[in-house]
């Protein structure tokens, strides 16, 4: 979860760079990227830890 927060952070500040500096919009690209790789770790991490194996009695 760490991982995720961390990747969400530098996703929102690419972005805000890439917008409010002239000619750095490939740094919003960027950002909108990195954000998309840390949804896709959240998907991927929530559904591998949903899976408890249960052993029947």
């Amino acid at each position: 979860m760490t991982l995720f927060l961390i990747l969400v952070i530098v996703a929102i500040v690419l972005g805000i760079i890439g917008v409010a500096a002239e000619g750095l919009l490939y740094l919003l690209i960027i950002g909108i990227a990195v954000f998309a790789a840390a949804l896709i770790y959240l998907v991927l991490n929530l559904r591998r830890s949903g899976r408890h194996h249960r052993t029947l009695r």
